[in-house]
């Protein structure tokens, strides 16, 4: 296509929403609001897994060793356990650091009445490896392996907590499936509906057009331009709320509600956007390009 050709289309194809301007901005507007609603969804998802993520780097497995297992063996152990796909990370309680730990958590500062005790240890065979899962659904497996493995006595493991995680991140990914389905669809539509009117309005315009030899391409071109301008348009704008809103809103909750911070782990805005940027932009885009595919190819042919 010449320059001019294209120059001349993108000027129709502004044109287009100019005249429609009360459907272009309503298209641009229920755009915006379903983008909106998208953003947000994402950020809540994308919150959420990283919230998910974290709990499950809390939860660990146990391991406890048979008695008269010497240090060359414990050591082998932890090899073994560290080389697991499973295994994120692992850390070493030796005996006399489970003894201080318990003494300081339930003695406090009452220690003197630990000191019946001496050099006697009473967790003598307690020295123990927390063991740190990459994934909280791999913690059967893992458990499994160890329960097997020589020179160890005992596995506690978290069942409760690892499976909750597991299916709750599930049911996520799949209720994130269907909303942004559900979304997608609705502002196909109504984009499709905003541009049949364009060519509804322009109908006898075209044909014109068609009967003095326009091809296809041309005729179509200004209803593509209007299209994706209006996708475009309307991926721009509810990222520049999104942005604002969700600064200021995480901002809020750290700063009032301190008490959860150990709780609540949100992502940096930098983060969030860093990928939802190119996913709005792109999905605006994709939204005009099938909403114009879909209104020409039913109401272009005159």
């Amino acid at each position: 296509m010449r320059i001019r050709s294209l120059a001349y289309n993108i000027k129709q194809g502004l044109k287009n929403i100019y005249r429609n301007r009360m459907f272009s901005l309503a298209s641009i507007a229920t755009i915006t609001a379903c983008l909106f609603l998208f953003g947000v969804f994402y950020a809540i998802l994308t919150n959420f897994q990283y919230m998910v993520q974290k709990a499950e780097s809390s939860v660990c497995v146990t391991v406890f060793f048979d008695e008269g297992v010497n240090d060359q063996q414990v050591q082998d152990i932890g090899k073994n356990i560290q080389s697991r796909v499973e295994v994120s990370n692992i850390h070493f309680t030796s005996s006399q650091e489970a003894w201080d730990k318990f003494q300081k958590e339930y003695f406090g500062q009452y220690a003197d009445l630990a000191e019946g005790f001496k050099d006697d240890n009473p967790l003598a065979n307690s020295a123990s490896y927390e063991v740190y899962l990459n994934d909280a659904s791999m913690q059967t497996t893992l458990v499994t392996y160890l329960e097997n493995m020589d020179g160890i006595r005992q596995v506690n493991k978290s069942d409760i907590t690892a499976s909750s995680l597991s299916s709750v991140a599930v049911l996520v990914g799949y209720a994130s499936v269907v909303i942004i389905i559900i979304l997608l669809a609705v502002s196909i539509f109504l984009i499709t509906n905003t541009i049949v009117i364009g060519v509804t309005v322009r109908k006898e315009e075209i044909s014109i057009m068609k009967l003095i030899g326009a091809t296809d391409m041309f005729v179509d071109a200004p209803f593509i331009v209007e299209g994706l301008t209006i996708g475009i348009v309307g991926s721009l704008l509810p990222l520049l709320l999104l942005h604002y809103l969700y600064s200021n809103l995480v901002g809020f909750v750290l700063s009032k509600f301190s008490l959860l911070n150990n709780i609540l782990a949100f992502l940096p805005s930098e983060t969030v956007f860093a990928t939802l940027i190119p996913i709005s932009i792109g999905l605006g885009i994709g939204i005009g390009s099938i909403g114009s595919y879909l209104a020409l190819r039913k109401h272009v042919n005159v």
